[in-house]
């Protein structure tokens, strides 16, 4: 099969598309009938329960005279609100990714000798088996770098002579190699498409022993490896705020779902990867940063509320960017009043902005975050507030740190694998039932017809 016939679409396919989409359609009124929650959520948006863990909280409302009202949103590790985590290790001006992992992993905060241990363990982790690189990141690679992270994830299985085992310390051990591995998959993965799909310079830097992980993401990224406190500080954050989000979210749902199968570690996060992939999940950021690109070119003042406000505007009457109709990075599936790791990443990168030069950038993001919830209140009707989320700012960030676009996605990715182990780790000691949801069919029973009669 050549090249031109694997992408190609045929008018034979284009035919057999139509049939498809005539026998998938379902009469939307049907899901009302059958009492369907459909995308697992009642009419308010509220997600239905399916499952309890002990990992994370994320908490939009409060009681009051009986009835929950909307409130500021607070995300919890462990029982650890994030926003004291944070705080406290900004404080203490160290590097928090390996901190909060350990959290998420064992239930609780390690102390100093705990902390170097599991460090350390990382790190020696952090090697990729001999010839890794040229014989399977550097053949074919792929325009996407999340599915060149789930080929090597998929591919990590073959070097793994347990890799069937899902007794808990094995699984253990499967989790921290993928999530010391996840930096250098990525970004060795970019480095190989930007070398031969654009005509860079191909850079292999190892790894640093001393580095965090934000650290080594910047050192192994850039030509020559530098970069500032304050940029890798930022990034830790990024991290931090991005490594977990309750059991509900698509992929960490992925990752229950997949691990009730019994199935082996590496399919369980190659099967989340190809969720957080999805521009509805983990690909979010990176249309906020195309919109604002956008609105900066279509704005003669980026400081005039009245004109960012009729570009708003148009952007929800889907006459601007890409008539979508939708302003990206606002509002989020559970937080009404407030997303906490706005709030949390919005100083650091402000202060980021003023160390690039970029404070005419951060204003407008911030008229923006002022300006378009009123907007959105005044031309739709919405059950709760409406407020920016992680990805109004990360993209911005993601900017400043030179990140290129096609890592945005995979920096999630990197995050996020420190939840889907503790995820996984807590399915697989439940030992539960394999999930398996209802599907009611409302098709008709059919007669067989031969094939000359019909």
């Amino acid at each position: 099969m050549t090249t031109n016939q694997f992408c190609e679409i045929t008018p034979e396919l284009l035919q057999l598309s139509g049939l498809c989409e005539q026998c998938a359609q379902i009469d939307p009124e049907l899901y009302t009938t059958y009492d369907v929650k459909r995308g697992l959520r009642d009419l308010n948006g509220k997600g239905v329960l399916v499952g309890l863990t002990n990992i994370s909280e994320v908490s939009s409302t409060k009681e009051v005279d009986g009835k929950l009202v909307p409130a500021d949103g607070e995300l919890y590790y462990r029982g650890y609100n994030v926003r004291d985590l944070i705080s406290g290790m900004d404080k203490n001006s160290h590097f928090g990714f390996e901190e909060c992992t350990y959290l998420l992993l064992f239930g609780k905060l390690p102390n100093q000798k705990e902390l170097s241990d599991f460090v350390r363990l990382l790190s020696n982790y952090r090697t990729l088996p001999t010839s890794f690189v040229r014989d399977i990141i550097m053949k074919a690679p792929s325009k996407d770098m999340m599915n060149t992270l789930a080929r090597s994830v998929l591919t990590l299985y073959s070097y793994d002579e347990l890799a069937d085992d899902i007794s808990l310390p094995n699984v253990l051990r499967q989790c921290l190699q993928l999530i010391s591995l996840f930096p250098l998959l990525s970004v060795y993965g970019y480095q190989a498409y930007n070398h031969y799909h654009d005509g860079a310079s191909l850079y292999i830097h190892p790894p640093k022993e001393e580095y965090s992980t934000a650290e080594n993401i910047l050192h192994i990224l850039r030509p020559d490896s530098s970069f500032s406190p304050l940029e890798a500080k930022l990034l830790d954050i990024a991290l931090i705020l991005h490594m977990e989000h309750g059991g509900g979210n698509n992929s960490s749902f992925t990752t229950h779902l997949v691990s009730s199968s019994g199935t082996d570690t590496y399919s369980v996060i190659a099967a989340s990867l190809g969720s957080l992939k999805g521009p509805k999940h983990g690909g979010a950021n990176i249309k906020v940063m195309k919109m604002f690109e956008d609105m900066k070119r279509s704005l003669t003042d980026w400081s005039d509320d009245e004109e960012i406000s009729r570009y708003l505007t148009a952007l929800l009457h889907k006459e601007a960017f890409d008539h979508a109709g939708l302003i990206y990075g606002m509002g989020h599936a559970v937080y009404s009043l407030s997303d906490p790791r706005a709030q949390i990443f919005r100083g650091f990168v402000e202060r980021l902005s003023a160390e690039k030069g970029c404070e005419k950038e951060f204003a407008l993001y911030s008229a923006v975050e002022r300006l378009a919830p009123q907007i959105i209140a005044k031309e739709r009707k919405i059950y709760k507030g409406v407020s920016p989320n992680v990805d109004f700012f990360s993209g911005f960030a993601y900017s400043m740190l030179d990140l290129p676009v096609e890592l945005y996605t995979p920096i999630f990715a990197i995050a996020r694998i420190s939840g889907w182990s503790a995820h996984r780790l807590e399915e697989v000691a439940g030992g539960g039932k394999i999930m398996r949801p209802a599907y009611k069919n409302i098709g008709c029973h059919q007669s067989y017809v031969p094939m000359d009669e019909r």
